[in-house]
């Protein structure tokens, strides 16, 4: 057995495409995808992007609004998840804070409906 952490301390600060208040934890490489814990502050936001492949963000604590390539705005919180395909544009952003657990790769077959 090995206990690794994944703690607010253990995230790197990520501010690419215009994001605030985001870190990640990387926690497992999937071949080409891999595994992280994503948190954002209170106010926080994950800029706008093209998904690099398949992704699926599963809220476990929180609330905040994701959209895809249309730019609308859906509410999240914890239980809910949202899949991304591919090259598609998306953003997250919370006025409280969230937690998420991101699963992102070209073979990642999301199984949950």
């Amino acid at each position: 057995m090995r206990l690794v952490r994944f703690g607010v301390r253990e995230g790197r600060p990520i501010d690419r495409f215009g994001s605030a208040g985001f870190s990640i934890t990387p926690l497992a490489r999937l071949g080409e995808g891999q595994v992280v814990c994503a948190r954002l502050e209170p106010g926080g936001r994950i800029g706008r992007h093209p998904a690099s492949g398949r992704q699926l963000l599963a809220v476990v604590d929180g609330s905040g609004t994701v959209s895809g390539e249309d730019g609308i705005a859906h509410a999240v919180t914890p239980g809910d998840a949202v899949v991304w395909e591919p090259g598609e544009e998306h953003e997250t952003q919370t006025v409280e804070g969230l937690t998420a657990i991101i699963v992102e790769g070209e073979a990642v077959d999301v199984l949950a409906s």
